[in-house]
């Protein structure tokens, strides 16, 4: 399922930074930059914060440069101008993006079958190599770590088996659901409908007023499923990057 566009709320951006957040990030004119140290685009992607020109994009590349990472702009709604200053200057998209969300009790009307899911921090050994089977190494395990205020680390089982892990974060009242990972051999056994429920029974004991996660558009299956939970897409974004 490829979502419609939709208008996507500001806050939803920063429930992003703040549960996935960058190693370091400043202004340099309208230009916020971050550094990610290996974390992925989300956490390396630099954002407008106001109308850009191309004097203030060239020293933004340098200084992206300077950090020894890829030349990368997340383009917002209303950035419209940065996406065609950018194309002009030879940059291709990547990685658009959908944001899902619900209220979390919207998720929690039924019950989770008995060790099927379970809420950890720190993550276990196991769930750290289910990441780490994932391409989800040390680098995007070390913004989980970053991550301030509550937040945990989701496991599933089946047939009393490892069989997915996932982190949650909360950022104004916003439970985000990150590195959501099911083993091969374990997928298409409803493990990721379970586990974001167990995200939602666990934002509901921690007073979340909301539940949402990120999904690549290309991501057919997962989009699939979580419209099939009833969450609502609501907003999307993409990535410019210089090849």
């Amino acid at each position: 399922m490829n979502a419609s566009p939709v208008k996507t709320d500001p806050r939803y951006y920063a429930v992003v930074d703040g549960t996935w957040p960058p190693a370091y990030k400043r202004d340099l004119g309208p230009i916020t930059l971050r550094q990610g140290q290996g974390g992925g685009s989300r956490v390396s992607a630099a954002t407008a914060n106001g109308p850009v020109s191309t004097d203030d994009i060239t020293p933004a590349e340098a200084a992206m440069q300077d950090m020894g990472q890829d030349l990368l702009f997340m383009i917002r709604d209303g950035d419209d101008a940065l996406d065609a200053q950018l194309e002009a200057r030879g940059y291709v998209i990547k990685d658009p993006v959908n944001v899902w969300s619900c209220a979390p009790e919207v998720l929690t009307d039924v019950a989770i079958p008995r060790v099927t899911t379970f809420c950890v921090w720190e993550p276990l050994e196991i769930q750290r190599e289910i990441w780490i089977a994932g391409g989800i190494g040390p680098a995007r395990m070390a913004v989980m770590e970053r991550a301030k205020g509550p937040k945990t680390a989701l496991l599933g089982r089946y047939n009393d088996k490892p069989a997915g892990t996932g982190f949650v974060a909360i950022h104004d009242g916003v439970a985000m659901i990150h590195a959501l990972e099911i083993l091969p051999h374990q997928r298409r056994k409803g493990m990721g409908a379970w586990m974001v429920r167990q995200a939602a029974f666990w934002a509901v004991e921690q007073g979340a007023r909301e539940l949402a996660l990120v999904c690549t558009k290309a991501n057919a299956g997962a989009n699939g499923l979580y419209a099939s939970l009833g969450m609502r897409h609501v907003g999307q974004y993409h990535y410019r990057h210089k090849p």
